[in-house]
C-alpha cells in the first residue's frame, strides 16, 4: 500500500547513510511498515500512525518502525533481518533504551534526519548432551544460566585456550557493545562504547574465584563455555530470548555477515546513550 510519504525522498544527516556511504547521500523512505507489540499503548500507537502515514509490508517497506519496548525491538530486529532494513523504534513500553520518544508528529522528518547504529550480533553455536547444535543470533548477550539448584560449572576457553579452568557461579554472559547496558551491566559488567570494538564477558553470582568480574576481549574472539559435571549441574544457555536447554559446551563469535541498522533521532543516538547511563 502507498502511503503518505510516497513519492518523497529524505536525506539523513548522520555520519553514513542507511547504506554504509557517505553522509549525504539520499535514503528513500516511500514506504513505512509499523509494527507493534500487544502492549495497549502500542496498539492505540499503530492506528494512529498507521492512519496518518498508510501502511505498507515489511516486504514492500524502505523502512520499519517498531512500537513498543526494548524487547519487541529486539523480536523486531531479529524478525525482520533477512529483509535488511533500517529500524526505527518508538518507546511505547517500559525503558525503551533502544527507542525514540514516541510522538505523531513529523515522523517523515525524524526519519529523514536519524542517525544510524550499525551492529552486528553475536553467532551462538551450543551443544546438547545428544550432540545435536543449536544455532542463534544474539544481538544484546548469549548467557548461560544455571538451571538447577545447585550452582553452575564453567570451563571458559577463548581461541582455543583455557582461560579459566572451572568458573562456579549462577552464570556466565558474553555481550555486544549495544547490548552491554542490558543484562551485562545488571551483573555488574562494563558498559562499552559503540565503536569500541569489543566483548564484555561477565560473570553472574560468581562463588568461585568469588571475586571474579570477568573479561573484555576482541571483538574478533571466539568464547567457548564448557559445561562441567551437567548432569549434576545443568545449564541452559540464552541467545536473546532464546533459550536452548540443557547445554554441554556453547560457542560464541560476532557475526559480521549480518548487520543491524537501528535508526535514533539525533543527538540520542546509541553512543550518547551508553555515556549517560553511566552517569545516571
Amino acid at each position: 500500500m502507498q502511503n503518505a510519504l510516497s513519492g518523497l525522498e529524505f536525506h539523513r544527516g548522520a555520519r553514513h547513510d542507511l547504506h554504509g556511504n557517505v553522509q549525504g547521500a539520499a535514503v528513500p523512505f516511500h514506504r513505512i511498515a509499523f509494527l507493534a507489540s500487544r502492549a495497549p499503548d502500542a496498539v492505540d500507537a499503530l492506528a494512529a500512525l498507521t492512519a496518518l502515514y498508510g501502511q505498507s509490508s515489511p516486504q514492500e517497506a524502505d523502512v520499519i518502525v517498531a512500537l513498543g519496548g526494548d524487547g519487541f525491538m529486539l523480536q523486531t530486529l531479529h524478525e525482520t533481518q533477512p529483509l535488511k532494513l533500517p529500524v526505527y523504534g518508538m518507546n511505547c513500553g517500559t525503558i525503551g533504551f533502544l527507542m525514540n520518544t514516541y510522538s505523531l508528529h513529523e515522523l517523515p522528518q525524524r526519519l529523514a534526519l536519524a542517525e544510524v547504529a550499525m551492529i552486528n550480533p553475536l553467532a551462538m553455536r551450543a551443544t546438547g548432551p545428544d550432540g545435536k547444535v543449536t544455532e542463534a543470533l544474539a544481538i544484546n548477550e548469549v548467557s548461560l544460566l544455571r538451571a538447577g539448584p545447585q550452582a553452575a560449572k564453567l570451563r571458559i576457553v577463548v581461541d582455543g585456550k583455557v582461560r579459566m579452568p572451572e568458573l562456579v557461579c549462577d552464570g556466565a554472559l558474553l555481550a555486544t557493545p549495544a547490548g552491554s547496558t542490558a543484562y551485562n551491566y545488571s551483573a555488574h559488567g562494563p558498559i562499552l562504547p559503540i565503536g569500541s570494538e569489543t566483548l564484555a564477558l561477565t560473570a553472574v553470582a560468581a562463588f568461585r574465584p568469588r571475586r571474579w568480574r570477568g573479561a573484555l576481549l576482541p571483538m574478533r574472539a571466539t568464547v567457548k563455555f564448557e559445561v562441567l559435571e551437567p548432569e549434576k549441574r545443568p545449564v541452559r544457555a540464552d541467545a536473546d530470548s532464546f533459550s536452548v536447554n540443557e547445554v554441554l559446551s556453547v560457542e560464541i563469535r560476532s557475526e559480521p555477515s549480518v548487520t543491524h541498522r537501528i535508526l535514533f533521532d539525533p543527538g540520542h543516538g546509541l553512543e550518547e546513550r551508553l555515556i549517560v547511563e553511566q552517569f545516571a
